[in-house]
């Protein structure tokens, strides 16, 4: 049987990743999480000083980018791939608040896009292969078999965000993540290069209402389809 390439797109904190990772290992594909790659750059330039409240150094950060590394290992105990910052587990640190601040304004730098892309579709040349993001099915694959485009309302997404900082220990307020959420949602749509937006051929999936079982059965039976006309 053929395998495929699977794009999922989407705002931020709509289960882009569950519902891929759920796909990955059902189908036995790879999972690739870009968002993970954005976030590992986005760490990197908070931990050099490229990045804060007030200022950011893009040129500094661009010159240091033949020194970022990354790379996705998987991890048996977890059942989905870990990603590595020169050669150091990251998966916790790129998952906090702080980081999710700033990540939209890494994503706008276009040498860094141009690095992650390539790095992205090297590791999908062979099909077979579940990737989500902002511009998988526009920029990275546009030719993927099956696109997917999430959605939720904001007060939903944050919800969801906050419900799980909090279960991990953060000591966040939901109005800070409601606020992340709607920034990342302009800079996401309005950045110049790759801005989010649905591909023509994608299918939307409004998951705000949808419980986690009942969102990885209607796009299961998508992507079955997806396979089947493929062959």
């Amino acid at each position: 049987m053929n395998k495929i390439t699977i794009a999922i797109d989407g705002f931020s904190s709509t289960g882009k990743s569950t519902i891929a990772k759920q796909l990955a290992k059902h189908l036995v594909y790879v999972y690739v999480d870009t968002g993970a790659m954005y976030r590992s750059v986005a760490l990197y330039a908070l931990q050099n000083g490229f990045i804060s409240a007030d200022h950011f150094n893009q040129e500094a950060l661009i010159l240091q980018l033949p020194k970022i590394e990354l790379s996705f290992k998987f991890n048996g105990d977890l059942g989905y791939a870990e990603v590595y910052l020169n050669g150091i587990n990251v998966e916790k640190k790129i998952r906090t608040l702080e980081v999710s601040s700033f990540v939209s304004q890494i994503a706008t730098v276009s040498e860094v896009r141009k690095k992650l892309v390539e790095q992205q579709q090297k590791m999908g040349e062979d099909k077979g292969v579940v990737m989500d993001g902002r511009d998988i099915g526009t920029i990275v694959f546009p030719n993927a078999e099956l696109k997917l485009f999430m959605v939720a309302s904001a007060e939903t997404r944050a919800e969801r965000r906050y419900k799980e900082l909090i279960t991990r220990g953060d000591e966040v307020k939901y109005e800070a993540v409601l606020k992340n959420v709607t920034d990342r949602d302009y800079l996401d749509t309005t950045r110049k290069d790759s801005p989010l937006i649905k591909a023509i051929d994608a299918i939307e999936i409004d998951n705000s209402l949808l419980s986690i079982e009942q969102q990885f059965d209607k796009v299961l039976e998508l992507a079955k389809k997806a396979i089947k006309s493929s062959n």
